[in-house]
């Protein structure tokens, strides 16, 4: 007879029985984590490069995120949003105090963040009195969710084609081209969207005069800038927001991944003028706000916007570029490291091109998750707070994963 109390045995084939086949998950299941280390069903350990996709950004089970979560867990987890809450507003004041930002819209992902800013962006040139200012110019490679109007605006066909017809009134242009944005943005533009650092598409930074230029444009033709900030955002680059290691401020900023260490929780931040488009009833989200991410992302945000944390990103910085460098003196398979902070990019040379993901599986087996970005980039997006010696175990590790592809 069966004992329902009994756990059923999990193993990693169930996933290819009864998920939809869009992932292709490595072939272990994690069960646990702590800090910068995460354990498999089989008790093997990992040293955390990947973060989450820059999400864990104190690690896993930090003491201040369990902290929050279960205080708030005794108290109110949703009511919708005929009601306020406390933690909303908390949250809301700590973002517009922390930025150039006035007026909060929480969503729950980096997608909803950017649906709320593209749909912002709309309503703000369908209300201008100006013909036709709907158009939206974004860049190649760019990447905003998964969306219909989120994907579309990303520069990645392959990830929209299949589910034509897209919403129409989307540009791209090559990235850090200024002449080539200069060339489409006029007076029928609503917004232009662009990440400070395209993290999806090779972790590639914008150039400075680049951002300027496009600042400039967008005043010029009365169009919103918006930042994606989604994964550069909430100290992943050493700065509390990307936006300011640059001399440019936008009009619209999106923020999710991190914000909330590893709750799912998004928002878009942008000013009193702006804000009044979205009136009452003009655009929703269920869960959006809720008091339980709320509670999480005040303490994980701010534990992460003080001096000490930040500083300490610049620093891992330096011993991540230095370790890669000197694996990369033993064994020249990149070309190039690039990223800010811990965004952090290592660019193949062409003979080894199309095998990012050959040397973040070889890097699994040696115990250390990394990330891809693009076929060619292996990406490190660690905890914000990950300890010396993990970096220094898990680049030891690296380097044997580096180690096996050159043989």
């Amino acid at each position: 007879e069966v004992n329902m109390n009994q756990p059923m045995t999990i193993t990693r084939n169930d996933f290819n029985q009864w998920m939809v086949p869009v992932f292709a998950p490595a072939n272990f299941i994690l069960v646990r984590g702590e800090g910068s280390r995460v354990w498999d069903q089989q008790g093997k350990e990992y040293i955390d490069f990947a973060g989450g996709i820059a999400v864990n950004a104190l690690g896993h089970a930090h003491p201040v995120a369990i902290q929050a979560l279960t205080e708030q867990a005794q108290k109110l987890w949703h009511i919708g949003n005929g009601y306020t809450n406390e933690p909303v507003l908390r949250l809301a004041k700590q973002l517009t105090d922390s930025t150039f930002a006035e007026k909060v819209f929480f969503a729950n992902s980096g997608a909803e963040a950017n649906e709320a800013a593209l749909k912002l962006a709309r309503k703000y040139g369908n209300d201008s009195g100006v013909e036709g200012k709907n158009q939206i110019v974004a860049f190649n490679n760019a990447f905003h969710g998964r969306t219909l109007f989120t994907v579309t605006a990303g520069g990645q066909p392959k990830y929209s084609q299949d589910f034509a017809p897209l919403p129409e009134g989307i540009q791209h242009v090559a990235y850090n081209d200024l002449d080539a944005a200069a060339a489409v943005i006029n007076d029928k533009t609503c917004a232009v969207i662009v990440e400070p650092i395209q993290g999806e598409g090779g972790v590639l930074p914008a150039d400075a005069e680049f951002l300027k230029g496009l600042r400039e444009l967008c005043d010029r033709h009365n169009a919103l800038l918006i930042f994606d900030e989604v994964q550069t955002g909430v100290g992943r680059t050493g700065a509390l927001y990307a936006y300011m290691n640059t001399e440019v401020v936008p009009d619209v900023l999106t923020t999710a991944k991190a914000l909330g260490g590893g709750f799912p929780i998004g928002a878009m931040l942008t000013t009193d003028a702006l804000a009044k488009v979205l009136t009452v009833g003009s655009h929703g989200t269920t869960y959006g706000g809720n008091p339980l991410a709320c509670a999480v992302a005040n303490a994980v945000f701010g534990f992460i916007n003080t001096p000490e944390v930040l500083e300490g990103v610049k620093a891992r910085h330096q011993q991540f570029v230095a370790g890669i460098e000197a694996i990369n003196a033993k064994y020249p398979v990149f070309s190039q490291v690039r990223g800010e902070g811990l965004l952090i990019g290592c660019v193949l040379k062409d003979e080894y091109a199309g095998q990012a993901k050959q040397v973040t599986n070889l890097a699994a087996e040696e115990g250390l998750l990394a990330l891809v970005a693009g076929t060619d980039v292996v990406r490190f997006t660690p905890s914000l707070i990950i300890p010396e010696a993990d970096i220094i175990e898990g680049l030891q590790r690296f380097e044997r994963a580096v180690a096996r592809l050159v043989k």
